[in-house]
């Protein structure tokens, strides 16, 4: 059965409960053929001690939706996926509303994929840029 737009959201979501997703407010908000979007409110729950979006939540935010993204376009009865390295570029700094985050595949191979995401604000001014590595590695039986 081809999963539909909302269980593929409803899934990622009720994935999140409990962890550093739901902590931090993450929610997985749109998802194509291939791209994921998730959004993270930015409150002082999120901000560094000078009242800005904090750049360790900004990454967390990109890991985790590059890493569900990974996850969807993976067979994951076979396969598990793990993150391995994750770069951030903060160019625009933000104090309140919501961030978006895209990830959209650069390359996506059979074990190694690259992703870009691409961090927004309400406006779509770019927050941040991330580049996040994942790994499909074989689950033991």
């Amino acid at each position: 059965m081809q999963m539909t737009k909302e269980m593929v959201l409803a899934k990622a979501n009720a994935a999140s409960k409990n962890t550093l997703m739901e902590t931090l407010q993450i929610e997985m908000v749109d998802y194509g053929d291939d791209f994921l979007v998730a959004k993270m409110p930015v409150t002082p729950r999120v901000h560094q001690p000078d009242g800005v979006l904090h750049g360790g939540a900004t990454a967390a935010l990109a890991e985790s939706v590059g890493s569900f993204a990974s996850h969807i376009f993976i067979d994951t009865e076979t396969y598990f996926v793990r993150g391995i390295e994750i770069t951030a570029n903060h160019l625009k700094s933000i104090k309140e509303g919501f961030v978006f985050a895209k990830a959209t595949f650069i390359h996506k191979g059979r074990t190694t994929q690259l992703l870009d995401i691409r961090i927004t604000d309400e406006a779509n001014n770019l927050i941040s840029v991330c580049k996040l590595s994942t790994i499909s590695l074989p689950k033991k039986s």
